[in-house]
């Protein structure tokens, strides 16, 4: 189990779907997850938002966890995403992970009614003790209705066994100053924006959690690496050349846009599943001009 930091890029696939809405396609999620590992991630985490992990039948998803650890168990650790509107839920598919061989869970707290900072603690609190695999608290509010201050996020890995990353994906840089600020640097945490990524890494970022490999294979690996050297000039001149790509995949929906451009590169992935649209006209043209530019 992965009970460590993970430093440099965790990679996010998509989940392909059969047509006629049947289900995973197992061939081509094994070849999405084959491509990742070749990229050279520190970690791959599975059933993310670019996973459509919020459309998947409970049976699909344990099937992805299960595919998952069989194609990358032992190469790098694997990342469970995690994102329930209960707690039970959420613990159950927490058990699950574990019982499978994951090696960490990634957990975002999904919202109808608006949660209190207590509730939200306590949330996260039952899903530790239900299962002794380290957590990795998710903070997207865009995509879960949760907003969680760099306060509270750090106050729940100071104060839960177990809880011990902090993934920030809100965009706004001055909140991972703050949980440097907060835990005096003493907390690991990673950049969910692409567009933020050298700002995230030139700040201390540990890592970078971004579905970009699909399409830019070990070029997000290339960025760190120039970073970790102190070789500022190159990471500046790669992450201009790649942040057009970057913001187009983000703003046309991960699911979307990783799909399209994947199937452009010859890997038939599949289609969002509805009520996503799969990418046409002039967004899928501008899309293989970007791929061809870089």
């Amino acid at each position: 189990m992965q009970h460590t930091p993970i430093h440099g890029i965790i990679a996010y696939p998509v989940t392909p779907f059969l047509a006629d809405d049947a289900g995973i396609d197992e061939t081509a999620f094994r070849q999405v997850l084959s491509a990742l590992l070749s990229t050279d991630p520190a970690a791959i985490a599975i059933l993310g938002s670019a996973g459509e992990s919020a459309y998947l039948r409970e049976e699909e998803w344990q099937r992805a966890v299960e595919m998952g650890v069989k194609v990358v168990g032992g190469e790098v650790p694997l990342i469970v995403g995690i994102g329930e509107l209960t707690t039970a839920a959420a613990v159950a598919k927490a058990r699950f992970a574990e019982r499978a061989g994951a090696d960490r869970l990634m957990v975002i707290p999904v919202s109808y009614w608006k949660l209190t900072d207590a509730e939200i603690f306590a949330h996260f609190e039952a899903i530790a003790a239900a299962t002794s695999l380290p957590i990795m608290v998710y903070n997207n509010p865009a995509t879960s209705g949760v907003d969680m201050s760099p306060a509270l996020l750090v106050r729940m890995v100071q104060e839960i066994a177990g809880v011990d990353l902090i993934k920030e994906s809100s965009g706004d840089i001055h909140r991972m100053h703050a949980i440097h600020e907060l835990s005096d640097g003493t907390i690991p945490f990673y950049n969910g924006a692409n567009h933020l990524a050298l700002e995230a890494l030139a700040a201390g970022a540990h890592g970078w959690c971004t579905a970009a490999p699909n399409l830019l294979g070990s070029a997000p690996a290339e960025l760190i690496a120039h970073v970790d050297a102190g070789e500022l000039e190159q990471a500046r001149t790669l992450f201009y050349k790649l942040l057009p790509l970057l913001r187009f995949i983000v703003h046309g929906g991960l699911p979307t846009t990783v799909k399209a451009g994947l199937r452009l590169q010859g890997l038939e992935a599949g289609d969002p599943r509805r009520p996503l649209q799969p990418l046409t006209g002039e967004r899928l043209e501008e899309l293989r001009r970007l791929l061809a530019a870089y």
